[in-house]
């Protein structure tokens, strides 16, 4: 499964197999040398310090609105590894795990009030093991919700972790190497279900699941978990896929296998269009944010290892600069968020991808 990330698809079209045809004459990459604020003045970025009222060190992994997120700091004596929930220059504690457990915070979602993620932990010699929590993001204090979540996969995806109807969705990976186990638990807790599902994969939009395979091309397989339903989109040989409910994501290799080009186009193949010269990549793992935006970056030419980001809008085709210098980027539903700096002048940036209009 580990082999699966890059390559996570979920294809939400007719139940036929798909080809991707080259586009006849693709026109050349849009420029990106205009602002995201130019070109959409109601875009509002919030800018945060890298650092807690008590000066510790903070890194945001989960944003409920672009001034709300949820992140960890040690402790002031490096003891403990913090989940704190940070709005405005307000901070809340949710939980503290032993910083020698390695604690590694996942699989964030929300419902209303409720926050929940998985902590995952290897202490010893023996294999990591994660807990779901659930809490109240307002109010802070976390609880146990289950421990029996077998052997989780996180792909670093908004769909890691769902919850749908009242109930929190993970995947985990069966027994033996091609079985999956889709488990889910009431969110006010209760016993865990599993549904066995043969084969490799991963949670997409829901009701759906995207299978994962670790070679360059290759069709790829979306399965329904509620009405059974299998549909299947397949790739030239030098073409890795990936794709959303609306929109697809192609990157096409070179002869010498690295990336010459990204296209995006529609679960049938049409509406395809060239999105990215090959030195210009997606920055994150999920296709077409909010069913219309692509995250791009560019290593940057000064030699500091720095990106520029740029948004690129697959509906229109226009794309802007959203961003210079940067060290990390993240994105988890309409919010997308970055970083500069480093050490003492670490910054956090925040952007409603929802409020560009």
């Amino acid at each position: 499964m580990a082999g699966a990330v890059g390559l996570v698809v979920a294809v939400l079209a007719a139940g036929r197999l798909l080809t991707m045809p080259e586009p006849a004459a693709p026109p050349p990459p849009p420029t990106a040398e205009t602002a995201v604020t130019d070109l959409w003045p109601s875009a509002s970025i919030v800018r945060s310090p890298g650092r807690l009222g008590d000066g510790r060190a903070y890194t945001p992994l989960f944003h409920l609105d672009p001034a709300t997120s949820v992140g960890t700091a040690l402790t002031g004596d490096g003891a403990h590894l913090r989940l704190i929930v940070r709005s405005g220059s307000a901070e809340r504690e949710v939980l503290r795990r032993p910083a020698g457990d390695n604690p590694q915070f996942n699989g964030f979602a929300t419902a209303g009030d409720d926050l929940v993620f998985m902590v995952s932990s290897n202490s010893d010699a023996a294999a990591a093991t994660s807990v779901l929590y659930r809490a109240s993001w307002r109010a802070g204090g976390a609880s146990v919700l289950t421990a029996d979540t077998g052997a989780v996969i996180f792909f670093n995806s908004q769909y890691d972790v769902v919850i749908i109807e009242g109930r929190v969705h993970w995947a985990a990976a069966g027994e033996g190497t091609q079985s999956t186990e889709v488990r889910s638990v009431p969110l006010g807790g209760g016993r865990v279900a599993v549904q066995s599902v043969d084969g490799a994969y991963a949670l997409s939009a829901w009701p759906w699941l995207t299978s994962a395979g670790g070679s360059q091309g290759g069709s790829v397989e979306l399965r329904n978990l509620v009405t059974g339903e299998r549909r299947t989109v397949s790739g030239a040989a030098n073409e890795l896929v990936n794709c959303g409910p609306v929109w697809c994501r192609v990157m096409i290799l070179g002869a010498a296998g690295q990336p010459a080009r990204t296209d995006v186009m529609r679960p049938d193949g049409s509406d395809r269009k060239r999105m990215a010269a090959g030195t210009i990549s997606s920055a994150v793992l999920d296709v077409a944010l909010i069913d219309r935006f692509e995250v791009l970056a560019q290593t940057t030419s000064s030699g500091t290892g720095t990106l520029k980001l740029m948004l690129f809008d697959v509906s229109t085709g226009r794309s802007a600069v959203l961003a210079t210098a940067v060290a990390t980027v993240q994105a988890r539903g309409s919010t997308v968020w970055w970083s500069t700096g480093s050490d003492e002048a670490v910054e956090w940036f925040a952007l409603d991808l929802g409020k560009l209009t």
